[in-house]
């Protein structure tokens, strides 16, 4: 099958959740179906590019510049969002000319499937009612915890606007689109309930067993607790300051040598902060490979707040073979089974707690982390995931 996939960017270097997954499942894709595949180009990031040929047959880089979240015209970005009904999450990603530029390769190339990956390139799509809409989270549930967990009234109402705005922009491309594929049971609900739509899958979410299955022997130990993601989305930098802030105070009550890394690309000054205060904790930033951080950690943690989608680092931690505390929402929408293979606490007390008993019992943690490995290795490869998506396209909605 001739399939169109519309990305807002290419896949390598691989820092965030959404693009392991959609990278995991293209490249089985890949081999059985004829990839054509469009993404922004990143002038910084020429891997980008390069590598798609890795799981496409053809790609087609659009050079536009996205502005970093770290520059001052990410923040003329923000104050723009002020204005526009469009929300800033969207408007962002949206180059002047790839409508067109879509609609001539539609013309030209007659492909028999499309698929849009993430909300972002739904505002240049020229054809949603024939394309399948693979949102990776429910970004207006994102954004209305954003509201929720404000610091101050000024953020609390930025967040309510975009809330807002997201709320109506995600309802109507949800309700124009040919099929919505989500990534849990929990997300396809919330679409039916806030954006009114039936055309709606979900599929689960996978892991790379083998990648992730750690060395004999382990390697040198890094840290007590790791939390592993990217540090520019709004999410994580909540968790972890609310672990730093109101969990970690209590953890070091009862064992004061306990170490953390935060492992995740373009940490903000405040997370910087933390590591130039505390020698204990460990900010890495941007690295080549995060498994040698969980292998050399003795627990993860998922302590979020905000969120949707899935935690692909839940999986990609029981794969490692070391045990997972989490909130609820961090493990929201995710095959578990708490508390044999893997540990949910929603209070600052809960967790503190919870991450001490797996410190402090060694056979403890060993029983958690084998349950969960042995869970994720039954159920979850990402060859089952991406038959579960193929079934989805060869049923969907036709391009020609």
């Amino acid at each position: 099958m001739k399939t169109l996939w519309v990305n807002s960017n290419f896949m390598h270097p691989t820092t965030k959740g959404g693009q392991i997954r959609t990278l995991e499942m293209l490249r089985h894709l890949h081999r059985w179906h004829e990839i054509h595949y469009v993404a922004i180009e990143n002038p910084a990031l020429p891997e980008g590019p390069a590598r798609a040929h890795e799981y496409s047959t053809k790609s087609y880089p659009f050079k536009y510049r996205v502005h970093d979240k770290t520059s001052p015209a990410f923040y003329t970005d923000l104050v723009r969002g002020l204005f526009s009904p469009v929300p800033v999450a969207v408007e962002r990603f949206n180059p002047p000319g790839m409508r067109a530029f879509l609609e001539g390769l539609i013309r030209k190339e007659r492909f028999d499937c499309a698929v849009v990956d993430h909300l972002a390139p739904t505002s240049y799509f020229p054809d949603l009612p024939h394309a399948v809409f693979f949102q990776h989270n429910v970004e207006t549930v994102i954004w209305r915890r954003h509201v929720e967990h404000a610091s101050d009234a000024l953020r609390r109402r930025y967040f309510k606007l975009q809330a807002d705005r997201m709320y109506h922009y995600e309802r109507r491309v949800s309700q124009e689109s040919g099929h919505i594929v989500a990534v849990s049971k929990k997300d396809a609900d919330e679409m039916r309930r806030l954006f009114d739509v039936t055309r709606v899958s979900e599929i689960p979410t996978g892991v790379n067993i083998e990648y992730f299955l750690p060395p004999e022997p382990r390697p040198e130990p890094v840290a007590d607790l790791v939390f592993v993601g990217s540090m520019d989305w709004l999410p994580n930098v909540d968790g972890v300051l609310y672990f730093a802030r109101e969990i970690l105070p209590l953890i070091r009550a009862k064992r004061p040598e306990t170490t953390v890394a935060i492992v995740g690309r373009t940490p903000p000054p405040k997370l910087l902060q933390l590591g130039a205060e505390d020698s204990k904790i460990q900010i890495t930033g941007t690295v080549p490979d995060i498994r040698p951080y969980l292998w050399g950690s003795a627990v993860s943690i998922v302590p979020l707040r905000i969120g949707g989608g899935t935690r692909l680092k839940i999986y990609e931690a029981m794969a490692a073979k070391i045990p997972v505390v989490s909130t609820t929402i961090g493990a929201e929408g995710l095959t578990v089974n708490p508390p044999d293979d893997i540990r949910i606490a929603d209070t600052p007390a809960e967790f503190a707690n919870q991450c001490l008993n797996l410190l402090f019992a060694g056979e403890v943690r060993e029983r958690v982390a084998t349950a969960a490995w042995e869970m994720v290795n039954a159920n979850f490869s990402w060859e089952h995931v991406s038959r579960c998506f193929e079934k989805i396209m060869l049923a969907g909605p036709r391009m020609s």
